[in-house]
């Protein structure tokens, strides 16, 4: 069990004060269907059963889903399951996720939540600092960051301490909240166009974005979009917000674009 945590760079919460903090500051209520990713030894699971209509488990360790079962062989609003998260077809249309997440799996899980056909309408994921301020392309934005945020408002809403975990991170850690923007930035059909233009920004992220876009604006178009959107001619990709990322988009889409 220890070295299958270790491979997995699984922490597990130390207090069941702090679960019950964590649950009592979310929105999830006794309407919401919450999947919980790797519940582990089920300190938040006993929360989530107590806040929520229904919860789903999802525990891919073996031994920890038997453990799960046997904890909560009464708990009639729970369902557990022994299986690999991003394996795992959801079906609800509306539902919350909760997920204590392994380090090591974090993008992979991520990419699999927001890339969903019915995407959650918000989730709340304990990660590394590290990871979560690239996904919210904090201090500076990523690829990843200006991909998701037309569909998805990204925050911290809390720290934890080192403490608060077993085994303990030599890592900061806090709690992600994703939030399903309604209605979304980018109108359904012009999805591909939006992912296709944010890559090739980000195409060669170490040179300027003039260059990486130079077959796309002119010259006059790019200093008029520099001085509107406020930012420096020479500005490589990161150094855009998302708002203004989505003003050269849009400004593609409008006038330049043809369908």
């Amino acid at each position: 069990m220890q070295d299958n945590r270790k491979s997995l760079a699984q922490n597990f919460l130390t207090s069941s004060h702090l679960a019950a903090s964590m649950l009592n500051e979310s929105s999830i209520g006794l309407n919401d269907i919450v999947y919980e990713i790797g519940p582990g030894s089920g300190m938040l699971t006993k929360e989530l059963v107590k806040k929520s209509k229904k919860v789903i488990a999802i525990e891919k360790d073996h031994n920890l889903y038997t453990g799960l079962k046997q904890k909560f062989d009464c708990c009639h609003n729970l369902i557990i399951f022994n299986t690999d998260f991003l394996k795992f077809k959801i079906k609800e249309p509306y539902y919350k996720i909760f997920a204590n997440l392994p380090f090591n799996l974090t993008a992979a899980v991520i990419r699999k939540i927001i890339a969903l056909a019915n995407p959650p309408i918000e989730a709340y994921l304990i990660l590394q600092k590290e990871a979560a301020e690239k996904f919210m392309g904090v201090p500076k934005s990523t690829q990843f960051s200006v991909l998701v945020k037309p569909w998805f408002q990204l925050k911290i809403i809390r720290y934890f301490r080192n403490t608060d975990f077993y085994p303990v991170p030599n890592v900061d850690v806090v709690m992600l909240h994703l939030e399903k923007r309604m209605p979304a930035l980018i109108l359904p059909k012009d999805i591909p166009l939006y992912e296709k233009f944010v890559k090739c920004g980000f195409g060669a992220w170490r040179k300027n974005l003039k260059s990486n876009l130079g077959n796309i604006f002119s010259y006059t178009q790019w200093k008029r979009l520099a001085r509107e959107l406020g930012f420096p001619i020479h500005a490589i990709p990161s150094e855009l917000c998302f708002r203004q990322w989505l003003g050269l988009f849009e400004f593609f889409r409008k006038y330049i674009y043809k369908f």
